[in-house]
């Protein structure tokens, strides 16, 4: 129980640094949004930004990170400081080198880059998309040595920093759009230079943290140290993995180029309200899971690692149900109070509201991914959440061409094929992590998803009909919608607990008595 109250208090604390970040970042989309629009200029900016950050989560966050942290943690563990001070160095040497050269080559080569994710671009669009990428391109440096950074600080159980750290990129777009967006001729250039200067300011920030444990980077020459090779064996299959991710992008991208403009926005803005529970929840929870399994299977006590998985997949289903059910339900609600006004008007509020729909159906197993996968990595076995990821993403490809195209559902057809994909892909990750590790015990975890999806039905028809005391269609601010939004969550949290308490639901009372003791 205590294991699991300090693996909640580390949760938490992201979660609330990260709801700040989340905060941060719907302010950013306000501001894009307002001045921008959905249109050919902001479909430009999101491809260019997305392929920076795709290969963000390629060298680093995606595959570095979750190769890195199980073994630095094991030589935390069981060598000494010193010695992961010594892989430490060795990586970030590595690791800029190889950035130098791929930033110079993204610069040089955008056209074909920009061609590859966004081929049904028109000329003007696609010119600017790709003078936006080379602005934009050298923010995969400096964001990737911030991932490292956060990798040692969240395997030496410091978690305010890396999870401060998005906030300070959102802050610089903003300021970038107000401060000088009438000094270019396609003001949208403001919001580009916003993001390299948040790359850059991001790193800046955990260096500090770095330079107070001991482990401030500084180059070497010694890189053929045992841990280098170890951590190389294990980012092979999962290079392979974020490909695969990033081959689902790049399909749905592509797909979306070739529908009517502001595709890609809708389909962004809505995958930027999932991410909203989903950074908040599954992303804080799994931040703090990788380093904490790492380390009992470190120590081969394996009981723990089962009751530590377990707990937090039931405590994330516990939150990310309802969450669905209420992005189901208060769909439009939220798109208009929070996007609509200015150049977003109520038809692009209608259209980003049916993506979220899309989106929000696999809710659930995106975050039974975020929570499954690093299981699987901290016993140092990258291969397995790749073949099956790879096995998804045919899925998701196959889906989206048919119901995007063939049944005509477009955007919404994209959204519910990435959801169908994830579903399947949480599914296979779960049966095998079983499999491996054994008694996770199936039936419960089954139960608890059958009894928090009649109430949070329930809930959803609670909330529906207080959603329904005003009209979602003007664009104008109004305190009448948010008291009507903010009413309609608060009724769902009342609900769906008292209704959790009925059911003897335990992780209710945990939350209970965590926030009890909090306060």
């Amino acid at each position: 129980m205590k294991h699991q109250e300090e693996l909640t208090r580390s949760a938490g604390l992201v979660g609330s640094l990260t709801f700040l970040s989340r905060i941060a970042g719907y302010a950013r989309d306000v501001v894009i949004a307002y001045f921008f629009g959905a249109t050919a200029s902001t479909d430009a900016f999101w491809v260019a930004f997305r392929i920076p950050n795709l290969l963000r989560r390629l060298f680093a966050e995606g595959s570095l990170t979750i190769s890195f942290i199980p073994v630095f943690t094991q030589y935390l563990e069981t060598k000494n400081k010193e010695e992961a001070k010594k892989v430490a160095d060795a990586v970030f040497t590595i690791l800029v080198s190889l950035l130098i050269v791929i930033s110079i080559a993204g610069i040089l080569l955008s056209p074909y880059i920009i061609k590859l994710f966004a081929a049904g671009f028109d000329q003007s669009t696609f010119e600017l998309a790709v003078s936006l990428n080379r602005i934009m391109f050298p923010y995969i440096l400096f964001i990737s040595l911030t991932a490292l950074s956060m990798g040692v600080l969240n395997s030496l159980r410091h978690f305010f920093a890396p999870a401060f750290s998005p906030v300070i990129l959102n802050i610089c777009i903003i300021a970038a759009v107000f401060l000088v967006y009438k000094n270019f001729n396609v003001p949208i250039y403001a919001a580009a230079a916003g993001v390299v200067a948040g790359g850059i300011l991001q790193f800046l920030f955990q260096l500090p943290f770095l330079k107070s444990r001991g482990f401030l980077f500084s180059p070497t020459r010694s890189l053929r140290h045992p841990a280098v090779k170890k951590i190389g064996f294990l980012i092979i299959p999962q290079l392979f993995g974020v490909a695969v991710y990033n081959l689902n992008i790049l399909v749905n991208t592509q797909y979306a180029s070739f529908m009517a403009e502001g595709t890609i926005s809708y389909l962004y803005f809505a995958e930027r309200l999932i991410e909203f529970p989903l950074g908040i929840i599954a992303v804080s929870i799994a931040t703090v899971l990788l380093p904490s399994l790492s380390s009992h299977v470190s120590n081969k006590d394996f009981t723990k690692f089962k009751e530590t998985y377990s707990f937090t997949l039931r405590l994330m289903f516990f939150i990310l149900i309802p969450a669905l059910v209420g992005l189901i339900v208060l769909r439009e609600p939220i798109v208009n109070l929070l996007y609509q006004r200015g150049e977003f008007d109520y038809a692009a509020t209608i259209f980003t509201s049916q993506a979220l729909f899309g989106y929000a159906i696999g809710l659930w197993a995106v975050g039974g991914i975020r929570i499954t996968a690093p299981a699987f990595y901290s016993m140092q076995d990258t291969k397995t959440p790749v073949i099956i990821a790879f096995a998804a993403f045919i899925i998701n490809a196959v889906l989206g061409y048919v119901l995007g195209f063939t049944f005509g559902y477009n955007h919404t057809g994209l959204a519910l094929a990435s959801s169908i994909s994830s579903i399947v892909n949480f599914l296979l990750l779960f049966y095998l992590i079983e499999r491996r590790v054994g008694n996770i015990n199936i039936k419960s975890i089954v139960a608890l998803l059958a009894k928090l999806t009649v109430i949070s039905g329930i809930m959803g028809v609670a909330v529906w009909r207080v959603s329904k005391l005003t009209y979602w269609t003007e664009s104008a601010f109004a305190i009448e919608k948010v008291g009507i939004l903010a009413g309609s969550i608060i009724v769902a949290v009342v609900i769906y607990f008292l209704l959790a308490k009925v059911f003897k639901i335990k992780e209710a009372d945990f939350l209970v008595n965590m926030i009890r003791k909090r306060f």
